[in-house]
C-alpha cells in the first residue's frame, strides 16, 4: 500500500479549500479526516471515498472500485476516486464530500454487539 510524498500532498491541495482536513500515516497507507470524521484513504496513489449505502450507487455510476486492501473479494466501505475529480478541486469537494457523509452517517449509527 505504499503511497508518495508527490501524491498526498496533490490531494490535500486539492482537498484544501473543505477546509479542516488533517491526514496520518497508517499501515502504508495514509487516513484522511475532516473535523474528526475519518472519510478517505490512500493506498498505492489512489483516493478511496467512504461508501454506505446511501452513497454507493453514484460510485458504481462513475465506474469506481471498492478498496480491497489484501485482493480477492474482501472489500471495505472505501471506492476509489473518479478520475476527473482528482483533475478538479470543486468536483473533488463534491465526491469528498459524499464521503465525509458516509463517515458522519457512520457514526451516529448505533453499534451493534456481538454475543460471545
Amino acid at each position: 500500500m505504499a503511497v508518495s510524498p508527490e501524491f498526498v500532498d496533490y490531494v490535500l491541495e486539492q482537498l484544501q479549500p473543505l477546509g479542516g482536513i488533517t491526514h496520518r500515516r497508517m499501515f502504508g497507507g495514509v487516513g484522511l479526516s475532516r473535523h474528526d470524521l475519518f472519510f478517505a484513504l490512500i493506498a498505492e496513489d489512489t483516493l478511496y471515498l467512504k461508501v454506505d449505502d446511501a452513497n454507493r450507487a453514484d460510485f458504481e455510476a462513475a465506474g469506481c472500485e471498492p478498496f480491497k486492501p489484501f485482493g480477492g473479494d474482501k472489500a471495505m466501505s472505501y471506492w476509489s476516486t473518479p478520475l476527473e475529480a482528482l483533475e478538479d478541486p470543486d468536483l473533488l469537494a463534491a465526491w469528498a464530500g459524499k464521503g465525509i457523509d458516509a463517515a458522519a452517517r457512520a457514526k451516529t449509527k448505533p453499534k451493534t454487539r456481538r454475543r460471545p
